[in-house]
């Protein structure tokens, strides 16, 4: 599902994750379970308000793969207070703009308001936490929606598609495996009495965090929280059995045949995070080997295979530090013309190879870790990607205290920590790789969806 990546990049934690130099957060808790984030800042005179549920795609059971992403577009369908379509409708009328958002570990939603409005944001986001109507002509209409969704954004697009046939084959054992927005067998058969039981035990405030920044006064912030969210009643919490990826035991490697214009290869390397590392450098240090080879115009992929040898169209990698579970560490591209995906696939792993055998250079090295500060620099000028970096590192159990450091950390890693994730990590044995082979279009032409989050209008 294009979307969910696209937020999680631009908050800087898959290339160079920022940390802030901003004002201190202030935490606290509801009696109820609501943890609530408020960070100060009074530049202008706005304020964002994002609700977070630690409930997402890799939370689900194989037979109901997709209920989250489901579950999010029907908290748009109303409550007894606030009927369908109209929580857009008065955000907007209030001059304020929302959306949502559900990825693997998280589903978050947020408003960004004029800052005396922060109350109304309050109000209905309390009232749909525990009182969403969840009317069975809503649900089959909206799965409906979604399945229509699929068909777009991952059918007949080749390249989500074999993304999604990766992520199957890579991963074995860890939910990961499913894709965010579910196997369409499951979307045309989940019920309204699944959906409600997913609703009443994860959208709780015990399972929630509230994030808030902006020009706002935390001791406000508490006052407001304790009024629309502190009369909510927790739910009895039953967190997921743990399901850790078996070993690998060698390469894989899967070949998808589907009507496309462009061939396409991913090489996926199994990969610790923050949350899952036994040296906590190695996480670091694979994200400074993330920006080594794919750090814009000067990193090696760029430099070497689009622009040296044009072996490739496009290529790039992505590493997601802060992942709750083991993550791919991958390379993708698409061969340039007279070239094919072996040719690519051997220079990407070439690549590598020299990332194993040879010391990066203090020069290199450098270059970097002046991407990863002029980051953090840069995201402080947003509120939203505050609360987004505040948020997604609260509720995969991170802490949002975890990447304060950050730039430090980035700083310290030596060229032989460099070495020696790529040599114990970027090996052959837990390697996958898929390939796309172009099948004839027979004058069809995939669509091109754009690059926006879920449902900007209701």
């Amino acid at each position: 599902m294009p979307h969910y990546r696209m937020i999680i990049a631009a908050l800087g934690l898959t290339l160079t994750p920022a940390a802030f130099a901003a004002a201190p957060v202030q935490e606290f808790t509801l009696a109820n379970g609501l943890k609530v984030l408020v960070r100060e800042d009074h530049r202008a005179p706005v304020v964002v308000s994002q609700v977070w549920y630690k409930v997402g795609s890799s939370y689900e059971p194989g037979s109901l793969t997709g209920i989250s992403h489901l579950l999010e577009h029907l908290m748009f369908k109303g409550t007894a207070d606030v009927p369908g379509g109209e929580f857009s409708r008065i955000i907007a009328a209030n001059g304020g703009d929302q959306n949502a958002f559900t990825s693997r570990d998280y589903t978050a939603y947020f408003q960004t308001l004029e800052k005396e409005r922060l109350e109304l944001s309050f109000r209905l986001e309390a009232d749909r936490m525990r009182h969403l109507l969840l009317k069975p002509e809503d649900v089959a209409k909206e799965a409906q929606v979604v399945a229509e969704e699929r068909r777009l954004r991952t059918d007949d697009q080749p390249e989500a598609l074999t993304q999604e046939q990766f992520q199957a084959a890579a991963y074995v054992t860890s939910p990961y495996r499913h894709p965010i927005i579910g196997w369409m067998g499951d979307i045309q058969t989940i019920t309204p009495d699944e959906l409600r039981n997913w609703y009443q035990q994860w959208y709780a405030p015990n399972n929630a965090t509230l994030v808030v920044v902006g020009d706002v006064e935390p001791a406000k912030v508490r006052e407001l929280a304790e009024k629309h969210f502190g009369p909510l009643p927790p739910s009895t919490l039953t967190p997921p059995k743990p399901a850790l990826e078996m070993p690998q035991l060698g390469e894989r490697r899967i070949v998808v045949k589907v009507p496309a214009e462009v061939p396409y290869v991913v090489l996926g390397y199994k990969a610790p995070t923050l949350k899952t590392a036994v040296e906590p450098w190695e996480p670091y240090a694979l994200a400074v080997l993330d920006g080594i080879l794919d750090g814009g115009n000067s990193g090696r992929i760029s430099r070497n295979l689009v622009r040296g040898s044009q072996i490739a169209a496009a290529a790039g990698t992505n590493y997601g530090l802060t992942s709750r579970l083991e993550e791919l560490f991958t390379l993708v591209g698409n061969p340039a013309p007279g070239h094919s995906n072996a040719e690519l696939e051997q220079a990407l792993r070439a690549e590598v190879a020299r990332l194993r055998d040879e010391l990066v250079s203090a020069d290199e090295l450098s270059r970097v870790v002046a991407q990863v500060v002029a980051a953090d620099v840069y995201q402080q000028d947003s509120l939203f990607y505050q609360g987004m970096r505040l948020g997604t590192l609260e509720t995969v159990g991170l802490g949002w205290k975890t990447l304060d450091d950050y730039v430090q950390r980035v700083q310290a890693v030596t060229p032989e920590q460099v070495r020696e994730v790529a040599r114990k990590y970027l090996i052959d044995d837990r390697l996958t790789v898929a390939t796309l082979e172009p099948l004839p279009l027979d004058g069809h032409h995939p669509p091109t969806p754009g690059l926006v989050m879920d449902h900007a209008l209701r």
